[in-house]
């Protein structure tokens, strides 16, 4: 049994970041509301700030689907409790979420847990609960704004396993204050992914995690730089914190995911969206997509020090017939 270890340093990192004043509030960010992207041409964006500028933060959140993504935009986390707060999901407790047990963190980023019971508030008999799990990522660097020290970036995932299919959830990312972006050459930058895998076509919820290295040459493309990225290094784990085989007959795989490459995939926002990708091999040595989505981010810092993002790919889970994967992974990563 391979269980996740509480990221001790990590509640450390969050509670030194305010004393429950609710984060993601796009009330306090200029512009903040239920725009389509801005007004600057640019890659395909979630909803969220709405006239984006490099000087001021922004906030995105998941687009409402047909399969449940997108109810999750207002979340907040106490620092005085540790825990997590969600709103708009059916059947996950009074909206509170704890840390959590069998799995308390998972890529360097925290876990949390929706309460499994309520009750009955005339009867007091317990009514079930649907299990949902929330990561939590936040930066290690912080930023003044409105006079407040709070940090550059942070992002939430909610899924849950609930569900026949996807079931209800979203995720949020945001950058706090802006960002000088260079115009000339070359960044790197390295950190951590975590990330959650829900299904169409059966229930169950698993935990990912992995590395993430992105490069950027500001100088070109002309139109809006080139951006490369991989997610390597990947692991798999049940809801318990279990690990999940892979690679062999029969068995989950979870190969490198890269970056689509082409123009147009930053603007002068500081924020980036293409596809992303991973491929396998098939027996006789041809090469086919295997997972394909999206993925979102934001460039932060005043010297574009780090980038906060999501992505959200499918897939056709190899260990089932007829069932669809959707792993949503949140990475910070650092120059």
């Amino acid at each position: 049994m391979n269980r996740i270890l509480p990221l001790v340093a990590a509640v450390g990192l969050l509670a030194a970041c305010g004393d429950g004043q609710p984060f993601f509030n796009e009330d306090e960010i200029p512009g903040g509301g239920d725009g389509d992207g801005g007004s600057i041409a640019g890659p395909d964006l979630p909803p969220g700030t709405a006239e984006p500028t490099a000087s001021r933060g922004i906030l995105r959140f998941e687009a409402t689907d047909d399969q449940g993504g997108g109810f999750v935009r207002d979340v907040a986390y106490d620092a005085r409790t540790d825990q997590f707060f969600v709103d708009n999901l059916a059947f996950d407790g009074a909206n509170i979420y704890s840390r959590g047990e069998a799995v308390s963190s998972m890529g360097g980023f925290a876990v949390y847990e929706s309460n499994p019971t309520a009750f009955d508030a005339v009867t007091g008999r317990p009514v079930e609960q649907l299990q949902y799990r929330t990561i939590y990522g936040v930066s290690r660097n912080t930023t003044v704004v409105n006079g407040e020290r709070v940090p550059v970036s942070q992002f939430a995932i909610v899924r849950t396993g609930s569900y026949v299919g996807y079931g209800f959830g979203g995720f949020v990312y945001e950058r706090s204050g802006g960002v000088n972006l260079p115009t000339t050459g070359f960044a790197t930058y390295d950190g951590t992914y975590a990330g959650q895998r829900v299904f169409d076509g059966a229930a169950g919820q698993e935990f990912t995690r992995g590395d993430v290295n992105i490069s950027i040459d500001f100088e070109d493309f002309n139109d809006g730089a080139g951006v490369r990225g991989t997610i390597t290094n990947r692991e798999a784990f049940d809801i318990d914190g279990n690990a999940i085989p892979l690679g062999g007959e029969g068995e989950l795989v979870l190969p490198t995911l890269r970056f689509v490459i082409g123009p147009g995939a930053l603007t002068p926002n500081g924020e980036i969206s293409a596809g992303i990708q991973s491929l396998t091999v098939n027996d006789d040595g041809s090469v086919r997509p295997y997972e394909e989505g999206m993925y979102y981010a934001i460039i932060g810092g005043q010297d574009a020090s780090e980038i906060v993002g999501v992505f959200v790919v499918e897939s056709q889970d190899p260990r089932f017939s007829g069932v669809t994967a959707q792993e949503t992974g949140g990475f910070i990563v650092y120059r």
